[in-house]
C-alpha cells in the first residue's frame, strides 16, 4: 500500500473510548437530602469545583478501576482525559490505583470536560428554582433544558461546543489509541449528541430514560466500515456491571447544582 494510501485509511478516532461519569459525590449525597426535605438550597458550602467523592463514590471508582485492570494490557486505557474537579480526579486516580492504567499513566486535566455551569441557579434544588428564581424556571419551561442559559451559567448547547474541541484533540492526539474520559452525566450525553449525530429530541429523549449512574460506562468501538472513512460505533451505554460485580451500590443521583456559600 502507498503511502498516501495509508495516510488516507489511517483511523481518525481511537479504536475504543470510555466516557465515565465520576463516582458518588457529597454534593449528590446533599442534594438528595436537601430535596427530601422540601428545601430550596443544598447544604454545602465548598464550591462544585471542590466537592469530593463520598465513601461509598470511592468504592464505586475502586471497583470501576478492577473492572479495567481485569482486561488484557493490550486492551485497557492508553490515555485518561479527565474533568478537573475533585469528584472527577479522585474517580480517574482510583482507577489508576487499582490497576485500571497503567501506574505512570498521567491524568490529564482538561477544563473543556468540567460540569455544566450553572450561573444564578448554583445550589438551588427544583424546589428553590421555581420559588426563588421564578422567571428562569419560566425560560427554562418556553426553551427546553438543551437551549435554556442560566444567567452566568450554560446550556446544553455550550457544554456540547467544548466537547467538539475535545474530540478534534483526541482525534488529533489518540488516534489509534484507547482513551479513558471521566467527567459528569450532562458531559456523558452530550458526547453522545455529538459522536452519534443525535438531535435534541432524541438526546433529551434518553436523558428521560433516566440518569447515567455514578461510575456508569459508555462504551466506543472504531469501526473502519461505518460511515465514509469509519468511526466510532457505540458498544454499550451506561453499564453499571462493573460496580455491580464488586458488588458496591449503584447510584444514579444528579449532579447537583452547587457554589460556594457563607
Amino acid at each position: 500500500m502507498a503511502a498516501n494510501d495509508r495516510l488516507t485509511h489511517a483511523p481518525r478516532w481511537p479504536e475504543r473510548l470510555w466516557v465515565v461519569r465520576h463516582g458518588q459525590s457529597a454534593g449528590n449525597v446533599a442534594r438528595d437530602a436537601a430535596h427530601d426535605a422540601r428545601l430550596d438550597r443544598i447544604a454545602l458550602s465548598q464550591r462544585d469545583v471542590d466537592v469530593p467523592l463520598s465513601g461509598l463514590g470511592e468504592d464505586q471508582s475502586r471497583a470501576l478501576g478492577q473492572w479495567f485492570a481485569a482486561m488484557p494490557a493490550d486492551e485497557r486505557p492508553t490515555a485518561v482525559l479527565v474533568s478537573p474537579y475533585v469528584r472527577a480526579m479522585q474517580t480517574a486516580a482510583l482507577i489508576r490505583e487499582c490497576g485500571g492504567v497503567d501506574a505512570d499513566e498521567p491524568l490529564c486535566r482538561d477544563e473543556r470536560l468540567r460540569e455544566k455551569e450553572f450561573g444564578i441557579l448554583d445550589g438551588l434544588t427544583t424546589q428553590g428554582v421555581r420559588n426563588l428564581q421564578p422567571e428562569q424556571a419560566e425560560f427554562r419551561r418556553l426553551l427546553g433544558k438543551f437551549y435554556h442559559r442560566p444567567p452566568g451559567g450554560e446550556s446544553w448547547c455550550d457544554v456540547i461546543l467544548r466537547l467538539r474541541s475535545v474530540l478534534d484533540t483526541i482525534s488529533l492526539h489518540h488516534a489509534g489509541g484507547r482513551v479513558l474520559i471521566v467527567a459528569h452525566q450532562v458531559v456523558v450525553l452530550c458526547m453522545r449528541y455529538i459522536i452519534e449525530s443525535l438531535d435534541e429530541q432524541r438526546i433529551l429523549a434518553i436523558d428521560a430514560e433516566g440518569d447515567v449512574a455514578n461510575c456508569g460506562v459508555t462504551d466506543y468501538r472504531f469501526d473502519p466500515d461505518f460511515g465514509h472513512q469509519g468511526g466510532l460505533v457505540l458498544d454499550r451505554y451506561n453499564l453499571t456491571a462493573p460496580v455491580e460485580h464488586e458488588r458496591v451500590p449503584v447510584t444514579t443521583a444528579k449532579d447537583p447544582p452547587m457554589a460556594a456559600r457563607g
